[in-house]
Parts: C-alpha cells; structure tokens; sequence
C-alpha cells in the first residue's frame, strides 16, 4: 500500500465519508509529520494497538567494503525505530 492507496482506504471508511480527498491527504500529511517532528525532538509517538516510534542511536563500527575487502570506519548515527504494540505482534 502506498500514500494514495492509503488515502483511498481513509475516504472508504464510512465515518469518514464526510471528508474530501483533498482532506484526507491533508490528514496523512499532518499525521507524518507530527511524528516525524516529535520523534526527531527525542519523543516517543505510541499509538496503543499500533505501536511506538522512537529515536534510536547506532554506535560507530566497523565494517568491510565487500568489493574490495578493506575495512572501513562506519560513523555512527541516530535513526528513527518502530516497535509493533502487543495488539499488532498478536494478529500476525
């Protein structure tokens, strides 16, 4: 599924059936951004039955360039992380 097959399912619920495609694309757009921001900030967005973002640190390693074999320093970074609620892990 993709943005606009996601926009497409929110127009299908019927208690939603009051909004306009444009809405509903505005709606997924604040809904991504509110979590991208607040994660950034170093806040966790949990959604109970969905499940949490988080931002996580990756410690610096080292790895090895497979076309070459030589070993390279990987810089370390901070990525976003999701863990699935216990409703979700449960249906799969």
């Amino acid at each position: 599924m993709n943005r606009k097959d996601l926009i497409e399912s929110v127009l299908s619920d019927k208690n939603l059936s009051h909004l306009t495609k444009k809405d509903a694309d505005n709606f997924v757009a604040s809904l991504i951004e509110t979590i991208k921001k607040t994660v950034k900030k170093g806040e966790d967005v949990s959604l109970v039955g969905f499940g949490t973002f988080t931002k996580a640190k990756r410690a610096a390693r080292m790895g090895v360039n497979p076309s070459t074999g030589e070993k390279i320093k990987i810089k370390a970074k901070t990525l976003p992380k999701f863990r699935p609620g216990k409703a979700w892990k449960e249906l799969m």
